[in-house]
């Protein structure tokens, strides 16, 4: 039974109701297990998976009363998130991307992946967990690859009281690198020891566009990872990429990376360090580039750290900011859920009158069309990015 306010949620068709929600509950309930949600009349309103240890205590499966939560049901809801992915307009050809996108294709808690001939599948709630083995058959009947691996090892899943767990769980063992392509780019992805699940999938079209502004351009690349953005830089024709990561093991792959795509011999300098102490070096230096990517890694994962995390979004922007030469490009991330468009935005903004520079919106941008955003569920838009002209 839920308060008012979760009822008013439910009927817009949001799927998660919070812990504060909840009026009466059953304690027996096992962790995982579907359990009817109801209005204090009574009224049926979802059935959702509950969680016990969350802050969200239950997840909605379906709002229909007549909807078995069962083998057939995940069925049909697999079998809908796949032929989704085959109208969506990705670059061609693309042997990488996002199957399912938990709460926005109706499964909350499920992620899975497709590299080349692998799968790779994180059950990050507690529902999505307790039916692992009835979707990893509904997966195994529905899309022909050689194995499918887990990858359940992010921190949500300790909300959820889940522990972190990886490996193999149908089919042949991935191997340490899978290659995929995007486009012109081929790209090594690790899917058992990369971030996330071997690639940032939701970059790949923002990547691309790095095209139309390299011609000729002295770029720079902050928080690397495997290169992508440097590498479709040089196809677009930069003069020059610097690529920076904290850490030599994915500069060390960024490098594979290059020679797999044929630009070995390209003008790239890769640099090992802290992006803000060498964004710093460069400033006191008077370095100057004509494109900066900013694609950092999730500076505000709870409220507790909002205003460190902001502080983190403004202090980057701002040293690429003064590292631009007049006419130059930025384009800034931000992949923290609780940093809303609108704050992104005036964090950008002010970091840009901070610096001292003239700049304009020139798009917008967001995570690739494989990972949608249900209307019902704004959380899912965790990706924004800006392309930013600056005029002097």
């Amino acid at each position: 039974m839920v308060s008012a306010k979760a009822q008013k949620s439910l009927a817009r068709r949001h799927p998660w109701i919070f812990s504060g929600a909840v009026q009466k509950q059953d304690p027996a309930i096992e962790a995982g297990a579907t359990v009817a949600v109801r209005a204090a009349d009574g009224r049926f309103l979802a059935w959702g998976a509950y969680s016990p240890q969350s802050q969200i205590r239950a997840r909605v499966w379906s709002f229909d009363e007549d909807k078995d939560i069962g083998p057939a049901f995940f069925q049909d809801r697999i079998r809908s998130a796949l032929q989704v992915r085959r109208t969506l307009p990705l670059l061609s050809p693309c042997t990488a991307l996002r199957l399912i996108n938990a709460e926005s294709d109706s499964l909350p808690g499920l992620i899975v992946d497709r590299y080349a001939d692998f799968l790779v599948c994180q059950f990050l709630s507690a529902g999505a967990h307790f039916w692992k083995a009835d979707i990893l058959q509904q997966l195994r009947e529905l899309v022909p690859v050689k194995g499918v691996y887990e990858r359940s090892d992010a921190e949500v899943r300790t909300k959820e009281g889940l522990g972190l767990e990886s490996g193999l769980l149908w089919g042949e063992m991935p191997p340490e690198r899978i290659e995929v392509q995007w486009g012109q780019i081929r790209l090594w992805a690790d899917v058992i020891h990369g971030h996330k699940t071997g690639l940032y999938l939701d970059q790949r079209e923002n990547q691309a566009q790095v095209t139309d502004f390299a011609k000729d351009a002295e770029v720079l690349n902050c928080f690397s990872y495997t290169g992508g953005f440097g590498l479709w830089a040089l196809r677009g024709g930069a003069a020059h990429v610097t690529q920076i990561d904290a850490s030599a093991e994915v500069v060390s792959l960024a490098r594979e990376n290059a020679t797999l795509n044929g630009l070995e011999n390209q003008p790239v300098e890769y640099v090992v360090g802290n992006v803000f102490d060498q964004l710093r070096a460069y400033r006191d230096r008077r370095r100057q580039f004509d494109l900066i990517i900013l694609d950092p890694p999730k500076f505000v994962a709870s409220a507790a750290q909002m205003n460190k995390g902001c502080r983190g979004y403004k202090d980057i922007n701002l040293l690429a900011f003064k590292l631009l030469r007049p006419g130059g490009i930025l384009m800034t991330f931000s992949c923290s859920g609780l940093v809303e468009p609108a704050l992104f935005q005036k964090i950008v903004a002010d970091a840009a009158i901070d610096a001292g520079r003239h700049a304009r919106l020139i798009a917008p941008l967001s995570q690739g069309a494989d990972h949608p955003v249900a209307l019902n569920f704004p959380e899912g838009h965790y990706l924004k990015g800006h392309i930013c002209l600056v005029d002097g």
